[in-house]
């Protein structure tokens, strides 16, 4: 779990960024590079890794990031669950990823259709189906950008139809990068010193796209 340095890589949050974006658009135009996948980098890395991204994203299995931003074994430190919701053991791997790492860049990606957010919608409605205790410890974590977007008080029903969860989504994410930052004094220091970028981006699953929504730090 040692670092190791690569000269190849970027080494500040907007050079990392900028990696990223052009990876992401070599993916939508269908001409991924597929790099720092062969036998030698592979070897290389036995000896330790110094990823260029932390990325904190869904564990929907549409939502490959290496596939997604073109890069390869060592290039991305990735954290997954279902709906990027914030626990104990995600703040833990982030900061193991900006103290020990040092990543210059933490991405949190969402997704549209997301089925995390969608169930979160329709737990909301007042003949809702109960979930299963694990299940509904995830969609708890999203219901509050459900009942802002409905605009509804915190016991009165919600209209599932009548909620866009595209909207959902962006403000779950923006919740989740703001919790993430508070519930971390690590993460808030390295942003403060320059060091470190959040970026709260959306991925379009049919046109492979990523887009920015949110950037706290310098990039």
């Amino acid at each position: 779990m040692a670092r190791t340095d690569s000269p190849f890589l970027p080494v500040s949050p907007r050079d990392t960024w900028i990696a990223l974006r052009d990876g992401n658009r070599r993916f939508v135009s269908g001409t991924p590079e597929h790099p720092h996948q062969d036998v030698e980098h592979r070897a290389a890395l036995s000896q330790g890794q110094r990823p260029l991204v932390a990325i904190f994203g869904c564990a929907d299995s549409r939502l490959s990031a290496e596939i997604i931003f073109d890069v390869g074994l060592g290039d991305a430190f990735v954290v997954r669950n279902a709906g990027q919701v914030v626990s104990g053991d995600v703040l833990g791997s982030l900061e193991y990823a900006v103290g020990v790492l040092g990543v210059p860049l933490i991405l949190v990606l969402g997704h549209d259709a997301c089925g995390a957010v969608q169930a979160a919608i329709d737990s909301q409605a007042e003949d809702a189906t109960p979930l299963p205790p694990n299940i509904q410890t995830v969609v708890d974590r999203i219901v509050p950008a459900v009942r802002k977007v409905a605009g509804v008080g915190p016991d009165a029903p919600v209209q599932p139809s009548h909620v866009d969860a595209g909207f959902v989504g962006r403000e779950h994410l923006r919740d989740t990068v703001s919790e993430m930052i508070e519930r971390s004094e690590l993460i808030s220091q390295a942003i403060a010193e320059g060091t470190l970028a959040v970026v709260g981006a959306n991925y379009r699953l049919m046109e492979g796209r990523v887009e920015t929504d949110v950037v706290v730090g310098q990039l």
